[in-house]
């Protein structure tokens, strides 16, 4: 690194646990965010800030005036644009360092390549039907999975990685059969610094999935966080073994 990226990283470089080889590990790894809401906000922002060099931006929605309250990648004179678009002018402005790739929605059609592409996938989306596909593709690639969700005052955060033996995949604690009905913001609403505590958590959790030895990481651990009591709880997840996903890997 040269002297400005010293500089501009050396609060990082100073911790013994990532340090100058851990924040070069950053600056080579290669990060896909899906959503660019209430929770791929905020872990984008600190993602992009600590370093990380390249992060591939998935969203096929545009902004619009009721995301202003949580989604703070966004601003007032981007309504209208496509949040990966104003998601990529913002990330910029932080840090020009880093290379940014637009892409639309996560398909079946494009998931596999979109997976084989990146280090880790922060799932930031809002549908059950997008987080099984994701975590099946996470699966299949064999990188690990930051999955993040929140509603109301109440958020969750856990690391799904299948190249660990004792890992469980997001399957294996929502079977996809018997998923229930999605429950979005637009419907119940959601307090909007919650998405922020569970969007840098899971900023967090990718930025030690690269650049630490990944001691601590809420593999096989979920989460929860209560905001309206602001109370965390973690519940052990253990490994389906008869998943039908990840039993086979």
């Amino acid at each position: 690194m040269d002297d400005e990226l010293l500089i501009r990283y050396s609060r990082h470089v100073m911790l013994d646990d990532i340090g100058e080889h851990g924040q070069q590990q950053l600056a080579a790894a290669r990060v896909l965010l899906v959503g660019l809401g209430g929770l791929g906000s905020p872990a984008a922002l600190y993602l992009a800030a600590a370093g990380v060099g390249t992060l591939l931006l998935c969203d096929d929605d545009a902004v619009e005036l009721t995301n202003l309250q949580r989604q703070v990648l966004h601003h007032t004179d981007t309504i209208g644009w496509q949040k990966t678009e104003s998601a990529a002018a913002e990330l910029l402005r932080i840090n020009p360092h880093c290379q940014l790739q637009q892409h639309g929605r996560v398909t079946a059609a494009n998931v596999d390549a979109l997976v084989a592409a990146v280090d880790v996938v922060v799932d930031g989306s809002d549908n059950y039907a997008s987080r099984h596909l994701i975590n099946q593709a996470c699966v299949r690639g064999k990188k690990p999975l930051v999955s993040g969700a929140a509603i109301g005052f109440d958020g969750q955060v856990s690391v799904f990685d299948t190249r660990q033996e004792h890992s469980p995949c997001y399957h294996c604690l929502f079977a996809e059969e018997d998923a229930a009905e999605d429950v979005r913001c637009a419907l119940l609403g959601v307090f909007s610094p919650l998405t922020g505590i569970i969007g840098m958590i899971q900023a967090a959790e990718t930025i030690k999935c690269i650049a630490t030895s990944g001691a601590g990481l809420l593999i096989g651990r979920l989460l929860l966080v209560d905001a309206r009591e602001m109370r965390f709880r973690e519940i052990l997840l253990p490994r389906d073994t008869a998943c039908r996903v990840c039993h086979a890997r």
